[in-house]
């Protein structure tokens, strides 16, 4: 494992995180969990360096991120702009939802994700 993923240190914020799920993350792992979206393999609340993901395929290298009302403050939004930057560094794409988007229309939220996920293959 890179000294970059899954930092010991971080074990308990990412266990404190899974603990204290919102509800649309609650959805979101509902489908994700034990590869039943599309067979992937996601992991909720991994580390990369001192950045927690939501979600996280490795065999994809993809983020699945989840922006509450608060990444729209525009300190929020740019912290996550450079967090984003950072990660990507390591070759991880992202996908960003909204939970509002998620919550309003799960299975076009879902459907948003097949499509980018396809992209990624076709690349």
């Amino acid at each position: 494992m890179s000294k970059h993923l899954n930092k010991p240190e971080l074990k308990q914020r990412r266990r404190q995180l899974r603990q204290d799920q919102t509800y649309a993350e609650k959805v979101m792992w509902s489908q994700l969990r034990n590869r039943q979206f599309l067979g992937i393999k996601f992991k909720r609340q991994y580390s990369v360096d001192n950045y927690v993901l939501d979600y996280y395929a490795p065999e994809l290298k993809l983020a699945i991120e989840l922006d509450g009302s608060v990444h729209n403050e525009p300190e929020q939004f740019e912290y996550e702009k450079i967090r984003q930057k950072h990660i990507e560094k390591f070759g991880i794409k992202f996908i960003r939802v909204t939970n509002k988007e998620l919550l309003s229309n799960p299975n076009k939220t879902f459907s948003k994700i097949e499509n980018e996920i396809n992209k990624l293959d076709n690349n």
